[in-house]
């Protein structure tokens, strides 16, 4: 009876897991696409939206700490609450940076984008994909996919150094516009960054599964 109530349990904090990083996957489009389009009020409801990932982060890792204290996981099972507990954090920060995206659209007013947003929705839909992929591979043990999603964080990079070579010319030809291409490149860092944290997701994976430390990167 007692193995049926952990499994049960850690059943639970990867539906969660999984429920926490659907809402920060969409956050990060939701951020992408309305600075996109100048949106200002959907970068509000993404601001607030913000309150509701911290909140399921806080509640997952309570929940995982109360399985540690009562259930007694030994191996594998202490590696996954383990794991849960660090990729909650990461997902918690990764809604930080489509937070940031947000405050961007915000704080630029009623400035006008540089040029339309081709690039930078291009990362956010790899970054996504990336997340998504990861956190289905890490409810399901799948150490191979664990292992191969880090190497699609080539072409965001690649994006990224597109966008900053594109951006750092807008500057030099038309010191005007520096303000404008700074919003976009912080932007465009956030992405960057959630698509690096992707890559801890993998690794914990690994952990979770081999019980070793792997570094991806």
């Amino acid at each position: 009876m007692p193995r049926k109530v952990l499994e049960t349990e850690l059943q639970s904090l990867k539906t969660q897991i999984l429920r926490l990083g659907d809402m920060v996957k969409q956050a990060m489009l939701d951020a992408i696409e309305a600075l996109k389009h100048r949106d200002v009020e959907a970068s509000e409801r993404i601001m607030n939206t913000d309150q509701q990932i911290n909140a399921l982060r806080f509640e997952i890792e309570r929940a995982a700490l109360v399985v540690i204290a009562t259930q007694q996981p030994l191996a594998h099972d202490l590696r996954l609450l383990a794991s849960i507990l660090d990729i909650a954090g990461e997902l918690e920060r990764m809604g930080d940076y489509a937070k940031g995206i947000a405050k961007i659209n915000i704080l630029m007013g009623d400035k006008p984008l540089l040029k339309p947003l081709i690039d930078l929705p291009r990362m956010a839909e790899i970054a996504t994909a990336m997340l998504e992929d990861a956190l289905h591979a890490f409810v399901q043990d799948d150490a191979a996919t664990a292992r191969a999603i880090p190497q699609r964080d080539d072409e965001v990079d690649a994006l990224y150094n597109q966008i900053y070579r594109e951006l750092i010319t807008f500057m030099i030809q038309d010191p005007k516009t520096i303000d404008q291409a700074n919003y976009l490149l912080w932007a465009a860092h956030n992405v960057e960054r959630m698509a690096d944290r992707v890559t801890n997701i993998c690794e914990r994976t690994l952990f979770t599964v081999t019980g070793e430390i792997t570094e991806l990167a």
